[in-house]
């Protein structure tokens, strides 16, 4: 099969409504490396990067509650910062860019996903958002 390790993917097609940080971002433990209270922080095995992770609430409407929080996984030399909270709005809308999904069979036996990506920002306008360019 030619597709072998993480799967390239759009942030439409994970966040098709968009997603919210509902957590802080934090580094990711390397569980092999740390030891005795001494905390490693977790690299990348492909690129070498940092790894910091972000709990994230989907906004389907159709998922399960126990469904709409994931957890994104951030490759950055330095801990992200995520976008500016928005007046009004109780969690941080935010995209990502730059996503793989990485499918593994959970403890539970059934399908899951590891969502990595390279860079968090607030969300871009869409053409849906853009006013319409006057046609005369």
């Amino acid at each position: 099969m030619a597709l072998q390790g993480p799967i390239p993917v759009t942030f439409a097609m994970v966040f098709p409504h968009g997603c919210y940080i509902v957590g802080e971002v934090e580094p990711v433990k390397d569980f092999d490396a740390s030891s005795n209270g001494r905390f490693v922080q977790a690299r990348d095995k492909q690129t070498g990067e940092l790894v910091w992770q972000v709990a994230v609430m989907d906004g389907d409407p159709t998922l399960k509650p126990a469904q709409k929080t994931v957890a994104v996984k951030i490759l950055a030399p330095a801990q992200p910062v995520p976008p500016a909270p928005v007046a009004g709005i109780p969690f941080i809308p935010v995209e990502f860019d730059h996503i793989t999904v990485t499918p593994y069979v959970n403890g539970n036996g059934r399908l899951a996903y590891s969502i990595r990506v390279r860079e968090m920002h607030a969300p871009r306008p869409t053409t849906q958002n853009k006013p319409a360019k006057d046609a005369a």
